[in-house]
């Protein structure tokens, strides 16, 4: 599939990773330390800043907000890789440096968070952590539906040395991942812990040996994205519903939520496939 906005040069192709025969519509994401690479419906969003161990800047990040929304709203995406570049760092979470860029207090309070956007992002979002996941990157990670981590990864909450806490959802998402009490060991100690107890704490689904890590994302999401579309938007709504409603409630939302997956086309489409033994082909209708 062969399409260019007007604003997609060559050097952003070069930026993107993709080839001539793999050229998909692709958004301006305004800079080389964000890069967006489509195959088979399946993104990966690279942060790409490896001599910063991944450290974003305000630029990447409203680079990752345009990337999210862009994947959110074309149907050449079904599935999202989120992963760092380089063999030391998934991400270290916010440039420091760069956080005196912000005038006030209430602009930083207010700023573009693209922990915010993978989180709403109605795509299936997959993380593969291959290195440090620290502060904002923890929570970068934590923003994302799945996690796999490679046995070189580490993860921590190192705000506390530095004289603040985490902002992008570090207390909730954590403590829900890994129990009250080991978000409580990271946060209050700002030590890290090893790809090993991350999966032993739940923080991740699955620990691969390095050089395998992307490529078991890229598998995992290619999976996510042969399924039907709108039935995977939902299943995201619904696990969000679950761990915020009373059990009553989350309940009959799902009930809701099925009802309106099951009238849908591509539903039709399964139950057919189902009857006539073959693959289902799916629309997102």
């Amino acid at each position: 599939m062969i399409g260019i906005l007007p604003t997609l040069t060559d050097r952003d192709l070069v930026h993107a990773n993709l080839s001539a025969a793999d050229r998909y519509f692709l958004p301006e994401l305004g800079t080389e330390h964000v890069l967006l690479d489509v195959s088979d419906r399946v993104a990966t969003l690279t942060l790409n800043r490896p001599a910063k161990l991944n450290a974003v800047t305000p630029e990447m990040s409203r680079a990752l907000v345009r990337a999210i929304e862009w994947c959110d709203t074309t149907d050449d995406v079904r599935a999202v890789v989120v992963t760092g570049a380089g063999e030391r760092s998934f991400s270290v979470g916010s440039d420091i440096g760069s956080l005196d860029q912000y005038a006030t207090p209430w602009d930083f309070r207010n700023r573009v968070d693209y922990c915010d956007a993978i989180r709403t992002a109605r795509t299936p979002t997959v993380a593969a952590v291959g290195g440090y996941a620290l502060g904002g990157g923890l929570e970068t990670a934590l923003s994302c539906d799945i996690r796999l981590a490679a046995d070189t990864a580490s993860f921590g909450a190192p705000e506390i040395t530095l004289g603040w806490i985490g902002g992008g959802g570090m207390a909730a998402f954590l403590s829900r991942a890994a129990g009250p009490s080991n978000a409580a060991l990271m946060l209050l100690t700002g030590e890290r812990i090893e790809a090993k107890r991350a999966l032993d704490w739940h923080l991740v689904s699955e620990v691969v040996p390095r050089a395998g890590l992307l490529d078991r994302a890229r598998t995992l999401a290619a999976v996510i994205a042969s399924r039907a579309p709108v039935a995977a938007e939902t299943a995201k709504i619904n696990l969000r519903a679950a761990g915020n409603l009373p059990e009553d409630q989350a309940l009959a939302y799902e009930r809701d939520l099925q009802t309106i997956c099951f009238a849908t086309e591509d539903a039709a489409e399964g139950r057919r496939a189902f009857a006539e033994k073959r693959s289902p082909v799916f629309r997102k209708r």
